[in-house]
């Protein structure tokens, strides 16, 4: 390995050598607060959907009332430490897509010895698949999934993941971004349509549209794009989200690490602090592509940390990014109506000490009428917990934060921070339950927590948790809930509590031990990806510590469990090979196939020993081919 592959680093651990993290959070300060006003986590952390009413203790509740309740249609399956990927007895998985796979016959086939060839890199399903969802063009079956970041040791083998010239920059800026694909069932069961019309690959090189507050913005101008309407590529897709209208909302997350300086005098402008932008990159690609030389192009940062908005029924279209959801490391996106018709999309930021976010549209969305306006024109807002387990959604609008609105789009950390929202540990996907009024935000971890916290934005130091992050050294993470005052998204007040705290009881017997809905059998860290089905069960993916060692002895690989909103209940259904994260789930039309994400893996996942480790999404069916969720 070279002193410039940190391929071997997770993106968190990466960002830490870049901007250490914040040790203590708003969040944990409101929880803290809250067990010492309510008693031991009564109504903070609660049993059933009818918690924050009711305000039933979970750590002093029962399994038994779950068990007796499951609707889950699976047997529970113990954890796994091995290199595949482990279902329940009755059901079945297999490869759907592989990186490196053709979408097009003309690509050339994944060599095991040097890779894909630059020439092929766009022409194929990319590397280290993440959020991703199904859409049904003319009765045809098509997915939309994210290519997150590349390994640069896995892409160039035969160079040890060297960045040496300005083709494997392009090599490694084609394998990510995202990939529209149509897919379809036959006998050896479902696959890419190799050279459908709705192929198409989205890369850190296709041009894009940015609208919004934002757009002309002088800081969004560069010499290529005096404008500041036109940018190049999208990177770092993390989370995704659907509209209503049919189209994919793909996120821009960890955008920092590919910016870097040739020049060693370059005095950084301001933002980039809070941001993370730093002055090399994790791929050498300033040396060989001036766009990403911030000595040269100070300017193109902000250009990323947006929402991407693609059409997957036309690829001739163009992506749009919209400004008004603001700039950050976005997760994912969560859509959902109000019932006025306006758009509310919920966000989170992925990084210890930021913020959870909230777009509501101006526009009510109609069905077949006009939704050009409804991501561009709208209000942002940031989330505010309480101790008493309220919160309310602050607006950032120039009056409350003191900056113009096409600033508060392009440092809308910034805003937050401003306005006082609570900070949060590592806020990543966000998922609302389709049968009742509710959200939840996965609060993956905050390992570093300590007494003298202050973020990049100067926010105060907390010497102790907060609410909805109420562990000191919170290493297993938790997930927060809330439901909107009168029933209603769009609405600036919320109850809240947290739905599940991970943690370990066969190790622990404090806060670390978890709620009562964890237990020796369904042992996890880190929720990080979570998604409804349509029956309001809420499958939840991890991204955390597979040591199975310690403090997570019992927890093996990631893996994917189901919860049961209404009762607590919470079991293992997946587990994922070693080196792994279980990210990205959508399901087929009739619901009888689940789409899992397998991320990152260890070889010799999936092709067998001595050949390269490859990321893929696969397929779980039932043996009785009835529906999956």
């Amino acid at each position: 390995m070279n002193d410039r592959d940190t391929s071997h680093l997770s993106w968190d651990e990466w960002d830490e050598l870049q901007r250490p993290a914040p040790e203590n959070i708003d969040f944990d300060r409101v929880v803290d607060e809250a067990l010492t006003r309510r008693g031991f986590l009564s109504g903070v952390v609660a049993f059933g959907s009818g918690a924050a009413v009711m305000g039933t203790g979970l750590l002093s509740g029962s399994s038994a009332q779950a068990q007796a309740t499951s609707r889950f249609g699976f047997t529970p399956i113990p954890i796994a430490t091995d290199s595949t990927i482990h279902v329940p007895d009755g059901y079945t998985w297999y490869p759907v897509a592989k990186w490196g796979e053709p979408l097009f016959s003309d690509a050339e086939p994944l060599d095991q010895a040097t890779g894909v060839s630059v020439a092929s890199a766009d022409r194929v399903f990319g590397e280290n698949t993440d959020g991703m969802e199904a859409f049904v063009v003319d009765g045809r079956q098509v997915i939309a999934v994210n290519h997150e970041y590349v390994n640069p040791g896995i892409n160039l083998p035969h160079q040890d993941g060297e960045v040496i010239n300005a083709d494997d920059v392009l090599t490694l800026q084609n394998m990510q971004g995202v990939t529209v694909m149509e897919v379809a069932e036959g006998d050896n069961g479902w696959g890419i349509v190799v050279d459908s019309d709705l192929n198409r690959r989205i890369t850190q090189n296709t041009p894009m549209a940015i609208t919004g507050p934002a757009a002309g913005h002088p800081l969004l101008q560069t010499a290529a794009d005096p404008a500041g309407t036109t940018v190049l590529g999208t990177m770092n897709n993390c989370g995704a989200g659907k509209t209503p209208w049919g189209t994919y909302l793909t996120c821009e997350e960890n955008f920092n690490g590919y910016f870097g300086s040739t020049d060693a005098d370059f005095a950084a402008p301001d933002g980039y602090a809070r941001y993370g932008i730093g002055a090399e990159s994790r791929y050498n690609y300033e040396k060989f592509d001036a766009r990403f030389d911030t000595s040269a192009n100070p300017n193109e940062p902000h250009r990323f940390g947006y929402i991407v908005e693609i059409d997957p029924a036309d690829p001739s279209s163009t992506p749009i990014k919209h400004t008004a959801l603001g700039r950050f490391k976005h997760e994912n996106a969560a859509a959902v109506l109000a019932p006025d018709g306006r758009v509310v999309v919920y966000m989170g930021d992925d990084e210890r000490g930021e913020f959870m976010y909230k777009y509501v549209s101006n526009g009510v969305y109609t069905p077949g009428g006009p939704t050009s306006e409804l991501l561009d024109d709208g209000q942002l807002y940031a989330a505010k917990f309480n101790t008493d387990a309220t919160g309310e959604w602050v607006a950032l609008t120039p009056e409350s934060t003191g900056m113009e609105a096409a600033e508060i789009a392009i440092f809308t950390r910034m805003a937050a921070s401003a306005v006082g929202a609570t900070t949060m540990d590592r806020p990543e996907w966000v998922a609302v339950n389709p049968v009742a009024v509710e959200g939840y935000c996965a609060l993956t971890n905050n390992s570093r927590r300590g007494p003298d916290f202050a973020n990049a934005g100067g926010d105060p130091a907390v010497a102790v948790p907060n609410s909805p992050n109420p562990r000191d050294a919170n290493r297993y993470g938790q997930i927060v809930r809330w439901w909107p005052a009168d029933d209603d998204h769009a609405a600036t007040t919320f109850t809240w509590d947290l739905y599940v705290m991970a943690g370990n009881p066969t190790v622990h017997d404090d806060l670390n031990k978890g709620s009562a809905n964890v237990n020796a059998g369904n042992l996890f860290n880190s929720p990080d990806g979570m998604m409804f089905d349509s029956t309001g069960l809420l499958w939840i993916q991890t991204d955390g510590d597979d040591s199975n060692e310690e403090g997570f002895a019992g927890m093996g690989n990631n893996q994917m469990l189901a919860g049961d909103p209404v009762t607590g209940q919470i079991e293992r259904f997946l587990t994922g090979p070693n080196g792994s994260e279980v990210t990205g789930l959508t399901w087929s039309a009739d619901k009888r196939t689940m789409f899992v994400g397998i991320q990152h893996p260890d070889a010799p996942f999936p092709d067998g020993e001595g050949l390269l480790a490859r990321s893929s999404i696969v397929a779980v069916k039932r043996d009785d081919n009835q529906p999956v969720g």
